[in-house]
């Protein structure tokens, strides 16, 4: 009898064994939104329809999620729109991103206060005066597995993330890969780890090779555009454009434990057929602000690149301040093309969205020609600054053609010697002039007023304009 009890009781448990089936995690993913209010209810109707079909789907944002739309950074609290349709959609957790922090420490606070989500980031220690609550990670339940998501937001070479200086006094930033091995421990308590990163795609590439025991990186800040997920290290990652053109829906498979399966495919949102009603109303509220579609110029031929942009921006600083020379980080240009027609406050104020104000320096050439390279190292990932006043030759080096400046010679427009022992009076934003490190005896002077209301006067002074063909940077790379 006691045989016999011991042989129902293995053929139980072997039959249990035979049914059990694999587990699916189902993440939709977004990254670098930028305010793009205008696309929520597509986004809705989407994560309406995936939920149906898997009730606990979870939605992370890998970061970014404001600046770039007026109608949400200048809210009568700034942000609070992307965070009222988070909070509707049912966001689970986003982590933090450079441009969470543009409103400073207290819009930050004020911002967390307010998301029905948890905002997940590791390598930040905030001073707890400013009221800045976030979680190193999280752990979500689903069908009774454990997903343990860990955050991280890049880290600039300044030591801290890229946004303007002021705005992350008193908090610390520490190095993204030392900080998440901290977290290492989650792996044996967990069936999956994510990482929620806001770093940029080569770098979580990079990260990918010192954490093997990560199953998924959900990237954001460079963003480049996956075919649904690339496997690096064995370990999965996932990135879409900016501006909510797409997400990423990703599929885990989970069986005794760990991660056995691993897909994810792209989503269209721009052009989505389908719209959520509710959202579609709330999207519909936040808009209703005509003062942002007043007509300030006529664009007689489109725009079509940063340069062009770059030039009427720093045109509109040099001229409207009786400046010579201007220049801005090619960051600072947050759009790299503008069809002819209407130039609309709201067009200014998205393609300027930061709220910096105007510094003007007396600079000597050479100490101009200093802090333009020190300005491209310090926003190197998008380039050479954007010039009103002057021309510049700028040659790369072989060995590193993306980024290593070899020479920089200027010229005046009309392409004679440009005096490196003249002095001359300079403007650019307060962003730039904090974090170009160069030796320069004038600091600067704060003319009260913002960036973006100056071109706003330029483009109305102007009436019509055309920036077909401008240009005023040059690039080479050096033969040897």
């Amino acid at each position: 009898m006691k045989k016999l009890i011991l042989s129902l009781a293995a053929l139980c448990l072997l039959s249990a064994g035979a049914f059990a089936q694999p587990k699916e995690i189902h993440i939709i993913s977004a990254n670098d939104m930028h305010a793009k209010i205008e696309n929520f209810p597509q986004l809705a109707a989407i994560v309406d329809s995936l939920r149906a079909t898997y009730p606990e789907l979870l939605i992370f944002s890998a970061g970014d999620n404001r600046t770039g739309e007026p109608l949400n950074d200048l809210y009568e609290i700034p942000a609070y729109p992307m965070v009222a349709l988070m909070n509707q959609i049912g966001f689970d957790g986003t982590t933090l991103g450079n441009h969470e922090f543009d409103s400073g420490q207290k819009g930050l606070a004020k911002l967390i206060s307010l998301s029905n989500f948890p905002y997940i980031c590791c390598n930040i220690l905030p001073d707890e005066k400013w009221g800045i609550h976030t979680v190193p990670y999280k752990i979500f339940f689903v069908d009774e597995l454990r997903i343990a998501v860990i955050g991280a937001v890049q880290v600039g070479p300044s030591g801290h993330p890229d946004t303007h200086p002021d705005n992350c006094k008193e908090i610390l930033f520490r190095p993204v890969e030392e900080t998440v091995q901290e977290y290492q421990w989650l792996r044996d308590e967990c069936d999956v780890v994510i990482l929620l990163t806001h770093i940029g795609y080569e770098e979580d590439v990079e990260l990918s090779k010192s954490v093997p025991w990560v199953d998924l990186i959900i990237g954001g800040h460079s963003h480049t555009q996956l075919d649904g997920g690339e496997i690096h290290n064995d370990v999965m990652i996932t990135q879409d454009l900016n501006r909510l053109q797409r997400v990423t829906h990703t599929i885990l498979t989970v069986e005794d434990g760990k991660v056995t399966g691993r897909r994810a495919e792209n989503i269209e949102v721009t052009g989505h057929p389908g719209q959520n009603k509710i959202v579609a109303e709330m999207v519909r509220y936040f808009s209703d602000n005509p003062a942002f579609q007043r007509v300030l110029a006529t664009l007689t031929a489109p725009m079509t690149s940063y340069e062009q942009l770059g030039c009427m921006m720093t045109d509109a600083w040099r001229v409207e301040t009786g400046s010579d020379i201007a220049f801005t980080n090619t960051g600072g240009v947050r759009y790299d093309h503008l069809p002819a027609g209407p130039f609309t406050v709201s067009d200014v104020l998205r393609l300027d969205p930061f709220g910096n104000s105007l510094v003007q320096l007396e600079l000597t050439g050479q100490e101009l020609k200093d802090m333009l390279i020190a300005t491209h190292y310090a926003d190197i990932s998008y380039g050479f600054p954007k010039v009103s006043g002057i021309i510049c030759n700028v040659t790369f080096d072989k060995k590193e053609p993306d980024t290593k400046i070899k020479d920089l010679k200027i010229t005046n427009p009309d392409g004679s010697k440009f005096d490196l022992k003249k002095t001359y009076k300079v403007i650019t934003s307060s962003y730039v002039a904090a974090i170009a490190n160069s030796p320069r005896k004038d600091q600067g002077r704060d003319i009260n007023r913002t960036t973006s209301a100056v071109i706003q006067d330029y483009l109305e002074h102007q009436g019509t304009i055309d920036y077909t063909g401008a240009q005023r940077v040059f690039r080479s790379v050096s033969k040897k």
